[in-house]
């Protein structure tokens, strides 16, 4: 019985930080510098929006993630992404352009994922200031049981956020493999060998909120422990 424990123990941590050191091991291990490629991700992102036609878009550096801004119409790439010619480069500038041709094109997963993101950001916010207010709440009025109702307060808003995230990750895996990966193919910007790690960051991308949101939602129930 207590090996099962054990077991079961360890494929919950694998459950809950698999994805996100997951994520980071294959951007990771596609970030080598690859002087034979064309362009840096910036430089990229740039020509994939010309010739989508959207002009207007613009291409920021940020350290904030990288994200395409709906709001801005700015595709916005972390420094290794918009600096970087690397296999990760290229293909996360691909796939944050795609969520630009999904706005562009009004496609209805992405409005709704606008939607829901717009609603969950103020009840975000409202878990982050509650969390950060506990001990001063608490230093106060001196109550377990208010203490309590705040904690799970952030532990629903925070689920809140993971479940918009999966939800709507059919609109990411969209963005990788239905208009991001067919464009590097028949565009060329990678060599055929190179193909196979796209695809794994490609999936890495599409993965990165819900793992990051699974992160988030842990380490508000560590408050919860005895």
């Amino acid at each position: 019985m207590v090996l099962l424990g054990i077991l079961g123990f360890l494929l919950l941590l694998a459950l809950i930080f698999g994805p996100q050191l997951w994520v980071q091991h294959v951007l990771a291990q596609a970030q080598a510098e690859r002087p034979d490629l064309a362009g840096t991700g910036a430089e990229l992102a740039r020509h994939l929006l010309d010739e989508a036609d959207l002009r207007q878009v613009k291409v920021e550096e940020t350290d904030q993630g990288d994200h395409y801004d709906p709001e801005a119409g700015v595709v916005r790439l972390t420094a290794p992404h918009f600096h970087g010619r690397s296999i990760a480069a290229v293909a996360v500038a691909t796939h944050e352009v795609a969520h630009a041709v999904q706005h562009a094109r009004g496609e209805p997963g992405f409005r709704r994922r606008v939607a829901l993101i717009r609603l969950i950001t103020p009840l975000d916010r409202i878990a982050q200031l509650v969390l950060v207010s506990m001990p001063l709440v608490f230093a106060a009025v001196r109550s377990p049981a208010l203490l309590m109702v705040q904690l799970a307060l952030v532990v629903v808003l925070f689920a809140g956020r993971l479940a918009v995230h999966a939800v709507t990750l059919p609109v990411e895996l969209d963005a990788s493999f239905r208009k991001a990966l067919p464009v590097l193919e028949q565009g060329g910007y990678l060599k055929p060998a190179d193909l196979p790690q796209a695809r794994r960051v490609l999936r890495a991308a599409a993965l990165t909120y819900v793992a990051a949101g699974l992160i988030t939602l842990i380490n508000a129930l560590r408050w919860f422990r005895p």
